[in-house]
Order: structure tokens, then C-alpha cells, then sequence
């Protein structure tokens, strides 16, 4: 009896201690996960949903088995160099090409936060009436000091709050509306081009797939700097990893998934067309109720603040990577660089009209410069130079190739269909 009871406590303490080191390693996907799930993804999403029902539901599921390969590939190049993807690119490439591509990193970042910027602000208009510029100036106002004044571990803990209730928030949504799910099912599994749907398309891969998470998520997996540690530990840092992205990029499949689905419940079910974010909190009052405008516009809110934080983040990162330096927020360069990206993305918000097309057109523009980003991490990954015996493999490198040439295909049809 004294035996069995020892060898369940001892089975007990491994448990814990298993799930301790687990929950060690837990974090940086979900600061990841926050960009593909912004203000950017719910205009596309809700643009998806609202006009065609479920049938590009199946984008939500291609973009994120992509994503998963390609941040577990950006976290492998932290883990293994002790460098992030800007740091890396400035290392290994001449001077003219890594600072043309991280430019259009930084590019790309700036079009995110307009974007996230412009969510929160949307969101501060609809439950407290601010004036959308007053608005937007708040958002990265508030981002700018969260970032100056928190750590990488306090961010994390934040971040894992805001995404927790954004997900409680779409639970509710889908509890109140009644979803085809054969019809869901389908759309899930069929890939399918409508006609005309080509840039809502590029703005769901876009808008999940983004360049600025890959940067992110080798900056900050590296900041940890188990790569100076033994291979032991290297080792079990990219199984543990691969883990948080798996896990972080099911919950942000789950979120897409649940705009769309409620979108087409609501909108395309009854043939409404949605033009902008405000609009979609306006008629789902009347077609669910107050409570459910009410979850909506707080989601949103808390989907702005934290995809702005992490934008700003990736782009002090691209910024301070140009010098060959890590992210660092008390540093010249990484302030600088979080000070350009909102800065710029505040300016762009002043010549936009039509704020839920601006919200679509930013995502298309992250998906044009992605191939530039994909294409650079295969390299990067891919060079024994770099990587060491950490080096892609074969099988590797040839599925981060397929997936660079569909996003390319994918973007030749939409410059096709932007000519015609």
C-alpha cells in the first residue's frame, strides 16, 4: 500500500514537472497568434463571410497549416543562431539586399499598424464615441507606452489575457447564431475562387499569413538565448516550440474561423452586405442583441491593442536589425523603429476615407511583400553557414518552397485581376 501511494506521488511530481517545463516554453506563439487575429483579419473575414458565406472558409485552414511551418521554421533560425531573421539578414547577406528587403519588412510593418491602429480606434468610437483620429492616436499612444514600460514576460501575460477573451468573446457570438455546419465542414476542406473574390482572398492569407509575425517570432523566441546554452537544450527548445505554435496557431484558426462563421450566419444569410466595422456592430444589434454589439465592439478593442503592441514590436525589431543590433526598447534604434511604425501608420490613416476597404487593402499589401519575407528565411534556414547542423532539411526546405511559389502564384492572379 506505502509502495503504491509513493508511486503515485512520484508519477504525480513528474507530471507537474513536465507540465512546468511545458508551460515554460509557452508564450511566444501566442504573441504571434495576436497578428492574425487584428482588426485587419476581421475586415477580411467579415468581408469572406458576408460575401460568400463558407465557401473560403478553406483559406482560414490553408493559411494556417502554412503559418505553422513558417513560424516554427522563423522560431528554428532564433533558437539555433541567437539571431532573429533581420539580425541574420544583415549578417549574412550584402548590404544592398538585406536592407531592400528588411525596408519592405518595415514597409509591411507600418500597413499592419495602420491597420491595428485603426481597429482600436474603431473600436474606442464605437463604445465611447472618440473621434476616430483622436481615436487612433490614443490606440498607439497606449501601445507605445506598453511596450516602453513592460518586459517580454508581463507583454506575454497580457497578450495571453487579451486573446483569452477575444475568444470568449466570438464563443458567445457563435452560441447565439444557428451555423450550416455540413455546409462549414465543406468550405473548411474545398479549396474554391468565386468570381471577384480574388482580393478577399489575398486578404485572408494576408491577414494570417503576415511578414512582420515571422521577424517577431525569431526576435523573441531568441531573446531567450537558449542557443547559448547545450545542444541538449536546443534540442528540446524546438520540440517544445513547435508545440506553442501548434497549439497558438489552432487558437487563431479557431478565431478566424468563428468571424467567418458568424459573418456568414448573419450577414450572407441575410443578404447584407458589410462596408465597413461600424456597420457590422450596428446591424448585429437589431439581428442578436445589445449584449452581442456590446462583445463585439470590447473584442475588437482588445484585438487592437494587443496586435498594435505586437506591430510595434516587430517593427523595432526589423528597424534595429538594419544594425546588426536585437530588439531592445531602451535602445536608440528599436525605439526608433516602433516610433516609425506608428508613426507612419498614424499618417497613412489621414488619407483614408473608407476605413474598412483601407482595412482590406492593407492586408493584400502584407500579402504582396510576403514572398520577399518567405523567400529570405528559406535561404537563411536553409544555409549550413547559417544553421549549422540546424540547417532545413530536404523535406524542409522543399514544403517552405511550395508554399513561397503558392503565395507567389496566388499574388500573380491578383495583380491579374487588379489589370483587368
Amino acid at each position: 500500500m506505502i509502495a503504491a501511494i509513493r508511486e503515485f506521488l512520484q508519477k504525480r511530481h513528474e507530471i507537474n514537472t513536465q507540465a512546468r517545463r511545458i508551460l515554460r516554453y509557452i508564450g511566444p506563439g501566442i504573441l504571434v497568434t495576436v497578428g492574425f487575429i487584428d482588426p485587419g483579419n476581421w475586415a477580411t473575414n467579415l468581408a469572406a463571410g458576408a460575401g460568400y458565406g463558407y465557401v473560403l472558409l478553406w483559406m482560414v485552414t490553408l493559411a494556417t497549416v502554412m503559418l505553422i511551418i513558417l513560424q516554427h521554421n522563423a522560431a528554428h533560425l532564433g533558437i539555433a543562431t541567437g539571431l532573429c531573421l533581420a539580425e541574420a539578414a544583415s549578417v549574412y547577406l550584402r548590404p544592398w539586399l538585406s536592407r531592400t528587403v528588411l525596408l519592405s519588412a518595415v514597409a509591411a510593418a507600418v500597413a499592419t499598424a495602420m491597420a491595428e491602429i485603426l481597429g482600436g480606434a474603431i473600436a474606442l468610437n464605437m463604445l465611447f464615441h472618440i473621434p476616430l483620429k483622436a481615436a487612433a492616436a490614443i490606440t498607439a499612444g497606449v501601445c507605445g507606452w506598453l511596450l516602453w514600460s513592460n518586459s517580454y514576460q508581463k507583454l506575454e501575460k497580457m497578450i495571453i489575457g487579451f486573446v483569452s477573451l477575444i475568444g470568449l468573446s466570438f464563443l458567445y457570438e457563435l452560441s447565439l447564431v444557428s451555423i450550416d455546419w455540413p455546409q462549414a465542414a465543406a468550405g473548411w476542406v474545398t479549396p474554391a475562387i468565386p468570381p471577384g473574390s480574388i482580393a478577399v482572398v489575398m486578404g485572408v492569407l494576408g491577414a494570417v499569413v503576415m511578414p512582420h509575425n515571422l521577424f517577431l517570432h525569431s526576435e523573441v523566441i531568441q531573446s531567450r538565448q537558449w542557443n547559448l546554452e547545450d545542444d541538449r537544450t536546443i534540442k528540446r527548445q524546438l520540440r517544445y516550440e513547435f508545440l506553442d505554435t501548434l497549439l497558438s496557431m489552432g487558437i487563431g484558426w479557431a478565431i478566424n474561423s468563428a468571424m467567418i462563421l458568424v459573418a456568414a450566419a448573419v450577414f450572407f444569410a441575410n443578404q447584407v452586405q458589410v462596408s465597413e466595422l461600424q456597420q457590422a456592430e450596428e446591424l448585429l444589434r437589431p439581428l442578436l442583441g445589445q449584449d452581442a454589439a456590446l462583445m463585439f465592439a470590447v473584442a475588437l478593442l482588445f484585438a487592437g491593442l494587443a496586435s498594435t503592441t505586437t506591430a510595434g514590436m516587430a517593427g523595432g525589431s526589423i528597424f534595429a536589425g538594419i544594425f546588426k543590433e536585437p530588439y531592445d526598447i531602451k535602445d536608440k534604434h528599436s525605439w526608433v523603429g516602433v516610433a516609425l511604425t506608428y508613426g507612419l501608420g498614424l499618417a497613412v490613416l489621414l488619407f483614408i476615407d473608407d476605413t474598412f476597404q483601407g482595412l482590406i487593402y492593407s492586408q493584400v499589401a502584407l500579402s504582396i511583400q510576403l514572398p520577399w519575407t518567405i523567400f529570405l528565411q528559406i535561404y537563411l534556414t536553409s544555409s549550413p553557414k547559417v544553421m549549422g547542423k540546424y540547417a532545413n532539411s530536404r523535406l524542409q526546405k522543399a514544403a517552405l518552397l511550395l508554399i513561397g511559389l503558392t503565395v507567389t502564384v496566388l499574388n500573380l492572379l491578383l495583380l491579374a485581376e487588379l489589370a483587368s
